[in-house]
Formats: structure tokens, C-alpha cells, sequence
């Protein structure tokens, strides 16, 4: 692989492999594993390059084959294409900015291009990596093929170096999940999990009523409309969900899911919780309220906050609902919280976004090891057993970045 890549560049399978690696090295950090359209459009457009076929990456083409648009759809008054591949361009700058990214192999969707790119790394194109030539005269090296033997060494280096990182990150991940394991993420969850009672799901949820067909058993032709109340899950809060019921399945943990307006007082005293949901749940209302830090809103619900108790009168973390419609651009909050309830008697743990971004959050959070030793480095004394954190997400386009920790306090 050369150090840059020209539109119709035929690429070996180890090129093409160490490609893919990179491709989904890219896609599994949550610059894209929280979207669902920004890994199928890079997906999409790598694959078609590596298969030489760079001419279908066109505006058009892409509407119809990703986003399933008619053929001939105005791509003037319908700019998602040109939406999701500036942001992916925006995310992919992300990624390679952050620290431990700077020898990989570059990957780039360059402006006014559908066409990615794909760069060797700064290191493996300097001239350490060269060939040293300097014994070998025109009657060994034919001068046609002194170009193609560097080129066939750059591609060795590149490939010892992806199998290497790959290594690398394996032997990391290895050794962060270990110590982890058994101390900041095990010390976190070892109160819901230890409990030898089942785990009740507090779900934010929505009732509505809706009509059901149901066909006679004797004549699957005739139907009966009823009208119906149905609970309905918020299908952006999944993401959360599906985190939370993992760690507790992966502890061979019993749990049982209940919606906000279905959960009672005694069900929660009858083991530990796990609380889902901000605004659209009572019981996180209710148990944080007493906390240092909470909901708030103003009277109109149009400005939504998280206040510091210990700091009346000052906001520092809000969401104005207006922003929020018009620009699709801002800053969403969450409270992570796990402690004892003083009512129910049983560890409770809440994790709640003021909006969805923020939820999504705070279930990226409860599954980083990394997040959750920051968290606990600053616990002041071993004999505290309740901590409560504030978390932000940038959100752009609707979709949540990386949880940061704007707050920790422990009692």
C-alpha cells in the first residue's frame, strides 16, 4: 500500500485485511458505535473501494443503495448523504486525534469525496523503513523493479505492524479487564450483584392506546379491532438497556423488568434496582431528590437541569429544550447514582439522562472500566459506600460522544 491510495488502486488481500481492521478498530469506539447509519455508510463506501468499483461512490448512488432512496430522488432537497459523510469526516479527524492512534493506518473521506483514502501512518512511510539499497547495483535490482521492491517491503512493515497492534491491543484489553474486573468495576456493581434477591428493571415507559386486530380461530378471515392500552419502552433508550441487562446476565444475576407506572413501593423494597430514565420516571425522581445532586426544570418544562444541592442558585449543568429542537447540536447530562435507598432499605442504581444522549450516556458509562476507575480514584475514604456522578455528552446530529465526569461525590 502505497502512502496514498489513487481512486482505482488494486489492493492485495493483506492490504485489504489490514484495511478492515482498520475499519472496525474505527467503528467499535463510541465515535460510531452509537450510531446506526454512520458504520453501513463507511462500510459501504470502504467496501467498494477495495473492490475497485470507486465510480459507483457517487451522491446518488449512495441515497438509494444505504438509505434506501428511490432513484430518483432530488438529492438537492434531501442532503443526508452529504450530512452523514461530513460528520463521519468530523468523527474519523476525532479519532485520529486522540492519543495512541498516531501509527495506525489512516483512513479519510476526503472533502467533496465520497472515495475514502487510506494513508500509512507518518512512521511507516519516513525513511526508516526504507530498504537499505546501497549494495545493490542496477545489474541486481532492474531500475523497473527497484520501485516495486520498496513497495513490496512497506507493505511487509505495514502488515507486521497491524498484526502487532492487533496484539497489542488484545494483551491491553486483557490486562485493563483483569484489574478492573476486581476492583473499580467490580467494586461499583458488587452491591446490585451480590444481593441474593432478583434485580427489579425500573423502565422509563409510555402508555397508549391503540387498536389490535384479532382473527377468529375458526375463520382467520374475520376480524375483531379492539381498542387497547399498551406499554410502550422508548426505543432510544435500548441502548442503555441492553448494556445494564448484560453485566447483570454476564454475573448470572436474576432480574425481572417492570415499567415506572407498574413499579410500586414494595417492589422495590423486595431486592436492589436498577432505575432507567429521567423525566419519564417517577421513582428517579422521587430517590434522587434527596441527593446532592438532582433533576430540576422550570415551570413552563422547557429548561431542564441537573442542580448541586450544596450550591443552591447555580446551574451548571442545563439543557434548554429550544437549543435542543433547533440546532440537534448540545450538551446533554446524566446522573449515574448507586447507593442505599433510606426508604426501601435496598441498594438502588439509577442512571438517567435529561435527555436521551445523556441516558445513553450514563450506560456507556456503567460498562467502562476506565470511567469508573476515574470515579474511583477520587473516593476519599475505603468506608464510603454510596456514590453519586454527574456525566456530560456532547450530542451532534442526535447522537451522544464520549461520557466525561463533570462530578463525583461519595457518602
Amino acid at each position: 500500500m502505497s502512502s496514498a491510495t489513487s481512486p482505482h488502486e488494486i489492493f492485495s488481500e493483506e492490504e485489504k485485511l489490514a484495511v478492515e481492521a482498520q475499519v472496525e478498530r474505527l467503528l467499535a469506539t463510541p465515535f460510531f458505535n452509537h450510531s446506526r447509519r454512520f458504520p453501513s455508510f463507511l462500510r459501504f463506501v470502504v467496501e467498494q473501494k477495495l473492490s475497485g468499483n470507486s465510480d459507483n461512490l457517487k451522491e446518488r448512488t449512495l441515497g438509494i443503495e444505504i438509505f434506501g432512496k428511490s432513484p430518483g430522488y432530488d438529492t438537492a432537497n434531501d442532503p443526508i448523504v452529504r450530512v452523514t459523510a461530513a460528520e463521519i469526516r468530523k468523527r474519523i479527524a476525532q479519532y485520529y486525534q486522540e492519543p495512541g492512534h498516531q501509527g495506525e493506518l489512516r483512513l479519510s473521506l476526503p472533502p467533496g469525496s465520497y472515495i475514502p483514502q487510506f494513508y500509512l501512518s507518518p512512521a511507516e512511510v519516513g525513511p526508516e523503513i526504507e530498504p537499505d539499497l546501497s549494495g545493490l547495483n542496477a545489474s541486481t535490482i532492474p531500475t523497473g523493479e527497484r520501485s516495486d521492491f520498496r513497495l513490496h517491503w512497506i507493505r511487509l512493515r505495514w502488515l507486521f505492524a497491524a498484526v502487532g497492534s492487533l496484539l497489542l491491543v488484545a494483551i491491553v484489553s486483557f490486562l485493563v479487564w483483569r484489574q478492573t474486573g476486581v476492583s473499580a468495576f467490580g467494586e461499583f456493581w458488587n452491591p446490585i450483584l451480590s444481593s441474593n434477591e432478583a434485580v427489579l428493571f425500573c423502565l422509563a415507559d409510555q402508555t397508549q392506546y391503540t387498536a389490535i386486530s384479532l382473527r377468529d380461530a375458526e375463520d382467520p378471515t374475520r376480524q375483531v379491532v379492539l381498542n387497547e392500552e399498551v406499554t410502550a419502552v422508548v426505543i432510544d433508550d435500548l441502548s442503555t438497556i441492553t448494556k445494564v441487562a448484560g453485566v447483570l446476565r454476564s454475573a448470572g444475576k436474576r432480574y425481572t423488568v417492570r415499567g415506572e407506572g407498574k413499579t410500586s413501593l414494595m417492589d422495590l423494597r423486595n431486592g436492589p434496582s436498577v432505575i432507567l430514565g429521567a423525566f419519564d420516571n417517577a421513582w428517579t425522581l422521587r430517590l434522587l431528590r434527596p441527593l446532592r445532586y438532582h433533576f430540576a426544570n422550570n415551570p413552563e418544562m422547557t429548561v431542564f437541569s441537573i442542580v448541586d444541592s450544596s450550591a443552591p442558585g447555580k446551574s451548571r449543568w442545563v439543557v434548554d429544550r429550544a437549543q435542543q429542537i433547533a440546532t440537534g447540536i448540545y450538551k446533554d447530562y446524566a446522573i449515574v447514582a448507586r447507593f442505599t435507598d433510606a426508604t426501601t432499605g435496598k441498594p438502588a442504581l439509577i442512571a438517567a439522562g435529561i435527555g436521551r444522549g445523556g441516558t445513553n450516556a450514563a450506560g456507556e458509562f456503567l460498562t467502562n472500566p476506565d470511567l469508573l476507575q476515574i470515579v474511583r480514584n477520587q473516593k476519599p475514604s475505603p468506608g464510603m459506600k454510596n456514590v453519586e456522578v454527574v456525566l456530560s455528552t456532547q450530542i451532534i446530529g442526535g447522537e451522544p460522544g464520549t461520557p466525561k465526569v463533570e462530578a463525583v461525590y461519595y457518602w
